[in-house]
């Protein structure tokens, strides 16, 4: 025993840390304390417990040169039975620095042994939330690489980011909890002293808490709708990846993190039952209720459309579902040609305003139910969107073989009308035109009503209508001052017999019989004129919104899109350099104007259109050169534009392309997802209920919001007069469906709905297959050590049973001796 002892300290003291560990060396143990420490660690259970019941004044807490115990020395190794043998002492300590690492490697046995030992039997370490843990040596634990654990990394913390689902389990059952970090901005007590004592760690316990809570298995057994909780905690992650700017790329994989989770719950549903769960939520009113999921609600689905969990939209499974929903009430057309589905469109386009006219008077009829379906809804408002822009066409039809600045007089005209009176009225045409952007800004008016403003302005196309539409009005706005005025000149003229080729005349009445090329730059109908052609122009780019709806425009219209957002980055750099030789050079021409080959930079005017067109090649050389002996000015000039084309030209426009190129294959790379997604924010806009008749024909009141506006005025004025009196009959009414609907909740409480029991099994499927794909990974070089460490203990086992057997043997023996020598003395 001596010289295997002595043998053990020479390769203790050959292996020992040296001056790194000074006071922990392993010469300040005695002899029993490094053989304590050598069972413990090759997990020889008899000689453990040969000296836990022999030597009663071993320290069981002692330590080797890298500050581990016994008892860690025998969780690190997975030797469960010394794990139990340590636990029977009273004064043991470290214990949760021994339940910390048999959470880190996955020993679920010896996480419930330890988690039986008297220090949690009130629980208290297990419920400490992240940043608030205790800082005790006692505390700490020692991983795989030597180095301590955080002190706000708590058991189910720990058991979490290592997604050990049973270990998950045990914890939540004994009561631990993640609590969720404060707000990043939270000014409370708590939060201002972690950060004014210590920002970093400050920011690093929020980092372990959000490690915790997103991982699948936290999400999967600590949440009643796990589906919520992972599309909320996403977006809070991506919210602070935007915000922790330093922590940007761990706060991105969280929000990843959490965003697989739901697609991998969303593909292991095996019915319809199944994905409607996922995507509305929980419907049920009650635990009895036997109606059907609402396919109209797809709460959960709002929801990643509005995250942008893009693979979870894109899924086949949802995009099964959307696609029943979306062809609503048209079984079977989505399996035919293209040739029938334009044929459909062209029919509807045609038939649009009797099919408003239909549901007008009979909205619940069978017509009436198909045209409030998702799919001829988005036909009719796409058919209207389509004959505005072909009555924006056939309002310049009369301008195809061009037009004069000059009056055109003919025979037809009165003698007294002024040439304005001509031009300002608005014409049939100019009237439906009118009438379409009168009803798409009541529609928009409904939208905006309907949802949230701040969900209508996070929408780009919400913006770009609001843009058209206020152009569109501006517009006509200021063509209605024009025709005002010039019927107010009008009236003067008839009103006093006025002969238009009277000199006497007012200019003020004159000026309206001018021809076009007289007139004045500020004039209200050039205005108009100039604000209608770039809403023109706006209303045809409204056409991309649709275009998601097809397969083969769907991914170039988001690469279009992509490319804008390149654009607007682009500008702060290309605007930065534009102005900076702009405003140089017209500080270094401003003094030679008529002195220049041409006016190029002699003013901001011309510097701003001679640098704009030099990006596209269409600005001369010359604009630099001057007419009199200034040669440095000259020089200056030329280096400056020179060094201007070289950065505008050269660098920036390039970048420009190569930003474009990399949007453009990001698209590429994933086009079927960016589609489908795209797509699908579409269709979700078509499934809400309203909005059934396009524009115009939505500006017609219909008899049944006639009749629901008569009732909500004869209620208001009902409700009046009953409001004097102390007793009110309705309000007793009102309490009494209160206290219905708090007795269904509390039933409800009771016994588990429909969706939390499918929630259940698709919770079960997805640890299930967790834990077969981790039991199918490769055998790494940490299970061959356990595998190594389980035949050293068994070959201590063995050789404590030999010892027994041979003790037993050499006990036979002495007394089949002893009866032999008893025998021969009797004869």
């Amino acid at each position: 025993m001596l010289r295997q002892a002595a043998s053990k300290t020479r390769r203790h003291a050959l292996r020992g840390a040296g001056y790194l560990f000074p006071t922990q060396s392993s010469s300040c143990l005695s002899l029993a304390e490094e053989l304590f420490l050598d069972a413990a660690e090759y997990g020889n259970n008899p000689e453990v417990r040969r000296m836990l019941e022999e030597m009663p004044d071993l320290n069981v807490n002692c330590v080797n040169y890298m500050g581990q115990s016994a008892l860690q020395l025998a969780v690190a190794n997975e030797h469960l039975e010394v794990t139990k043998l340590l636990l029977r002492k009273k004064d043991l300590a470290r214990v949760g620095d021994a339940l910390l690492l048999a959470i880190s490697r996955g020993y679920v046995r010896i996480v419930e042994a330890l988690l039986s030992h008297r220090a949690f039997t009130d629980s208290q370490r297990l419920t400490y939330s992240p940043g608030q843990a205790e800082t005790q040596d006692d505390f700490f634990a020692y991983d795989e690489d030597g180095t301590r654990f955080s002190h706000d990394i708590t058991p189910i913390v720990l058991a979490s980011q290592c997604n050990e689902y049973e270990i998950v389990h045990i914890l939540l059952t004994k009561g631990a909890r993640i609590e969720r970090p404060h707000d990043y901005f939270c000014q409370c007590r708590t939060c201002s002293e972690q950060q004014r004592h210590d920002a970093f760690s400050h920011s690093q316990s929020r980092i372990n808490a959000y490690k915790g809570l997103a991982s699948p298995a936290h999400l999967s057994l600590s949440s009643e709708d796990p589906v919520m909780a992972a599309l909320e905690l996403s977006n809070e992650l991506a919210v602070l990846a935007n915000i922790e700017k330093e922590f940007k790329n761990d706060y991105k994989k969280l929000s990843m993190q959490c965003k697989d989770f739901v697609v991998g719950l969303l593909d292991l549903c095996r019915n319809t039952e199944e994905v409607e769960a996922i995507l509305n939520g929980d419907t049920d009113v009650s635990c009895q209720s036997s109606e059907p999921f609402g396919r109209q609600n797809l709460i959960r689905l709002k929801l990643a459309i509005k995250y942008e969990v893009k693979k979870f939209v894109a899924h086949p499974n949802c995009q099964q579902q959307l696609l029943y929903i979306w062809y609503e009430n048209f079984s079977g057309l989505h399996q035919q040609n293209t040739a029938v589905k334009i044929l459909l469109v062209l029919g509807v386009a045609v038939g649009l305003p009797v099919l408003a006219f239909m549901y007008w008077i009979a909205p619940s009829s069978k017509l009436g139910k198909l045209m409030r379906g998702p799919f001829l809804k988005f036909v009719a408002h796409a058919a209207s969107f389509m004959i505005f822009l072909c009555l924006l066409v056939l309002n310049a039809a009369d301008r195809f073989e061009g037009t004069s600045l000059l009056p055109n007089m003919t025979i037809h005209d009165h003698p007294s009308q002024l040439f304005r009176m001509k031009t300002t009225p608005f014409t049939w045409m100019e009237i439906l035109i009118i009438s379409w952007v009168i009803g798409k800004i009541w529609e928009e008016c409904k939208d905006i009503w309907s949802q949230d403003i701040r969900e209508y302005i996070s929408e780009p196309w919400n913006l770009l209508d609001f843009s058209i539409l206020a152009i569109f009005m501006t517009s006509f706005i200021a063509r209605l001052m024009a025709f005002w005025h010039a019927y107010s000149a009008q009236c003067y003229v008839d009103k006093h017999h006025t002969d238009l080729s009277d000199m006497t005349l007012p200019f003020e009445i004159r000026y309206f019989q001018l021809a076009r090329i007289n007139w004045m730059p500020s004039d209200p109908q050039l205005i108009s004129e100039g604000l209608y052609a770039i809403a023109v122009v706006l209303s045809f780019s409204r056409i991309a919104y649709i275009l998601p709806a097809n397969e083969s425009f769907g991914p170039l219209q988001i690469s279009l899109g992509r490319t804008m957002k390149d654009i607007f980055k682009f500008m702060v750099i290309f605007i930065t350099v534009f102005v900076a030789f702009m405003v140089g050079m017209f500080n270094l021409y401003s003094y030679y104007r008529g002195a220049k080959h041409n006016d190029a930079f002699t003013t901001l005017e011309e510097s701003f259109k001679t640098l704009f067109w030099a990006i596209f090649g269409l600005s001369e050389v010359k604009s630099v050169v001057i007419n009199i002996d200034h040669k440095f000015i000259e020089n200056t000039g030329y280096v400056l534009y020179g060094v201007y084309n070289i950065i505008m030209v050269i660098v920036l426009l390039n970048m420009l392309i190569a930003m474009f190129n990399s949007s453009f294959q990001e698209i590429e790379d994933d086009a079927d997802v960016e589609w489908k997604f795209a797509r699908a924010k579409l269709w979700f806009s078509y499934f809400e209920h309203g909005g059934t008749l396009p524009v115009p024909f939505n500006l017609v009141p219909s008899p049944k919001s006639v009749i629901s506006l008569l009732l909500g005025i004869r209620e208001f004025l009902w409700a009046a007069p009953q409001g004097k009196n102390k007793e009110n009959p309705k309000d007793e009414m009102e309490l009494n469906k209160l206290r219905q609907q708090e007795d269904l909740s509390v039933e409800a409480s009771l016994c588990p709905t429909r969706h939390q029991k499918i929630m259940n099994r698709l919770i079960k499927r997805y640890i299930v297959k967790a834990q077969r794909d981790k039991d199918n990974d490769e055998v790494n070089e940490g299970e061959l050590k356990d595998i190594k460490q389980d035949i050293s203990s068994l070959r201590y086992e063995l050789l404590e049973r030999e010892n027994h057997e041979a003790e037993a043997l050499k006990g036979l023996i002495r007394r089949l001796g002893e009866v032999a020598r008893f025998q021969q003395k009797e004869q």
